[in-house]
């Protein structure tokens, strides 16, 4: 037996009932609950890459996935107590997956004035618009229930412990496989042939014959709707040559960046430099540089050193291979694939100008929050923090198309709020609202008769050297709209408007709460319905909070790459293990004090603000008390859960509570829209003390 069995036989011993003696069938059981485990978390994380990438714009709900896996694990453990009831397989349900979400030809539009979607909100919604997520939750939800159907036998059959390791075992090496996967940016074919091995070697040989064509046919899907695609970390990218010779690069079917020669660009591109001359800028730093157009506009106008800052390294590579002007063979460029806010933070470099090159993503950080990828670059925070990377005679500049007023309103705010100045703004026509916002220091040196408040009235500016001509229909210095709340690393929801939670989403969240309670009241058993246990349901509901809270502060330290955000699901899966081997070493009888534990850290994490931590000059010191601050109240609730979990009368029934729990946790994540991340602290905090209040409920009852 290799060191590596050793150590996880070992594990199971510690973790195992005393006087229990392992048998074959003991053995058994282990082996395919760590071996369903493993597939439920690889199948969450394909349906997260797969579904965004052909229904349009779904990647902005990419938490309503999560929702459903929950959703249907929690129902699969109940319904393992109806051993009559027969469901069609799991290749059923993921073929009419595959096929709903391609060759339906989804596509979901999201009007709202509450919150702003590039593109999404720009078209007229189709009458089958509202169908698109009810539908796409559903079948997701029933093919995660079919596949944790046998959870709840096995939950029962083994110690909760033990169980409750090998499935957080399962779940790592889940992770761990699909980490490896998009290391090597491998196909989603790949993906599903694994997926469709494994699920095989669960089913009995029985039951291959009708379930091998409908696994064929979703492979066949899935393969033949990927060619001509490339993966990254991120998207699914499709590259296509247009009549000019520019390459238009889409992601997830919506149309991204043009990779061009720079002199076709619009005029917004060059604003800054008609603003203060050739050879301006020595050293500039350009943050969303893509392809590559803003760093060769830089090296045109005579820039000596350019550092371009890339989230997504096929895109990047794009670049490299397709651009015309090769910026990016140009000795002076050096690239940084990070994220744009990570290396504000740890740059010790002065800049004459920093770009912010249209960041504007279609995908969210993770699915288990409402961040998009570039929410943390574009806070008043991180403004600030590129301010401090300024030369004495340094400048910041923003552009994009905005779409909508309040945006370009809301960003040069935050600009005046960071750096301490209005920023002279440059607004166009035709559409988009497309700006240029632009501030600093070297703003002392503006031409006094462009130093005027903003105005749209009576506008005469002359037409730039080149590019694509917008007319200018605005100009002059923007200051603070106080309609406007500011962007912050607490409430880091730049394109909405003021904090709310918007219609749209509190629609969806109502629609999805309907679904999930026809579902249940259909499929569970209603003595396992009246034996809800409550206690376990709100650690769910508390601990799904506490995970989004703490996985958007690592997002902050770190950076939201998806390398960062693997790590972090990881290292919070290991700390459940440590907390299991805690319970399983120290048979603790006062719970009372975990649980007085867990809210002095909450406490310290609410009271200190991450701010606070982060001006510590040390960066190990900074970076190390950080993380103990974010990771002490995720090991006691850990702690706390694993205590309880080991003393169940009825493992499967608690730990399907759980899940539906951690269901309604997602769903108050959309809470922080309106009052902002740290006050979700306070939420955590009270569904703990419910929880301590309920812990002996279903004991007593039993």
């Amino acid at each position: 037996m290799s060191l590596n069995q050793n150590r996880a036989s070992a594990l199971l011993n510690m973790v195992t009932s005393d006087g229990e003696t392992p048998t074959a069938s003991t053995g058994r059981i282990r082996w395919q609950l760590f071996l369903t485990s493993f597939i439920i978390l690889f199948f969450e994380l394909v349906c997260i890459r797969w579904l965004p990438a052909y229904v349009r714009f779904l990647g902005y709900f990419m938490n309503f996935i999560m929702l459903a896996a929950f959703l249907g694990i929690g129902a699969g453990i109940m319904v393992s107590r109806r051993e009559k009831l027969r469901l069609p397989d799991f290749f059923v349900w993921l073929f009419l997956l595959v096929t709903v979400a391609r060759l339906a030809q989804f596509e979901l539009y999201l009007p709202s004035t509450q919150v702003l979607y590039y593109v999404a909100g720009e078209k007229v919604a189709p009458p089958e618009n509202a169908i698109v997520l009810p539908v796409i939750f559903f079948l997701v939800a029933f093919s995660f229930m079919i596949l944790a159907r046998p959870l709840g036998k096995m939950l029962r059959e083994l110690p909760p412990l033990q169980a409750y390791t090998l499935d957080i075992l399962g779940s790592l090496a889940g992770i761990a496989a699909f980490f490896v996967m998009s290391y090597f940016s491998l196909p989603p074919y790949v993906w599903f042939l694994v997926l469709t091995v494994l699920v095989l070697f669960t089913l009995p040989r029985g039951k291959w014959a009708a379930a091998l064509p409908f696994a064929v046919g979703a492979l066949a899907i899935v393969y033949g709707v990927g060619l001509g695609s490339q993966w990254s970390p991120y998207y699914r990218i499709q590259v296509n040559q247009s009549d000019t010779g520019d390459y238009m690069i889409n992601v997830n079917n919506v149309g991204h960046q043009v990779a061009s020669q720079f002199t076709k660009k619009e005029n917004f591109y060059f604003r800054v430099y008609d603003l203060f001359g050739d050879k301006a800028f020595k050293r500039v730093l350009v943050l969303g540089s893509g392809t590559g157009s803003d760093v060769a506009i830089a090296l045109h106008y005579g820039a000596e050193a350019v550092d371009a800052v890339e989230i997504d390294p096929v895109i990047h590579q794009l670049g490299i291979d397709l651009h015309p002007d090769r910026p990016y063979d140009d000795p002076r460029v050096r690239v940084f694939i990070n994220d744009g806010r990570s290396f504000l933070r740890n740059s010790a470099e002065k800049y004459d100008l920093i770009v912010f090159a249209l960041p504007d993503s279609l995908t969210l950080t993770s699915s288990y929050s409402s961040l998009r990828l570039e929410s943390f670059l574009l806070t008043t925070d991180a403004i600030e923090s590129a301010g401090h990377l300024l030369t004495d005679d340094g400048l910041i500049v923003l552009y994009n198309y905005y779409r909508q007023d309040f945006l370009v309103r809301k960003l040069a705010g935050m600009v005046d709020t960071a750096l301490g100045s209005p920023p002279y703004v440059t607004t166009y026509g035709l559409y988009g609202r497309a700006a240029v916002i632009v501030g600093g220091p070297r703003l002392s040196q503006l031409d006094p008769a462009l130093n005027v408040p903003y105005s749209e009235a009576g506008v005469d500016i002359p037409p730039t050297a080149m590019g694509f001509q917008l007319p200018i229909i605005g100009h002059g210095r923007m200051s603070v709209d106080t309609s406007q709340a500011l962007a912050t690393d607490d409430w880091p929801f730049v394109y909405m408007p003021v904090p709310t939670i918007p219609t749209l989403y509190i629609q969806a969240l109502a629609v999805i709460l309907i679904l999930s309670g026809l579902m249940l009241a259909v499929v569970a058993p209603r003595a396992i319905l009246a034996r809800f246990d409550w206690h376990f349901f709100l650690l769910g509901v508390a601990f799904m909070l506490l995970e989004t809270r703490s996985l958007v502060t690592f997002g902050l330290l770190f950076g939201n790459t998806w390398m960062v955000n693997s790590l972090v699901f990881f290292a919070i899966l290991s700390s459940v293990l440590l907390a299991i081997l805690f319970n399983a070493r120290f048979k603790m009888t006062r719970i009372w004090i975990l649980y007085v534990l867990l809210f002095v850290f909450l406490a310290l994490n609410y009271f200190l603000p991450l701010d606070t931590l982060l001006g510590i000059s040390s960066p190990a010191l900074r970076y190390g008390l950080a993380s103990l601050l974010t990771f002490a109240p995720i090991f006691c609730a850990n702690v706390v859960f694993s205590h309880s979990f080991r003393d169940s009368l009825a493992a499967d029934i608690a730990f399907a509570s759980n899940l539906l729990g951690a269901m309604i946790g997602g769903m108050f994540e959309y809470v922080s829209l309106a009052l902002g991340y740290q006050a979700l602290l306070l939420f955590v905090l009270a569904f703990y003390v419910f929880a301590y209040l309920t812990r002996n409920r279903n004991r007593v009852m039993a």
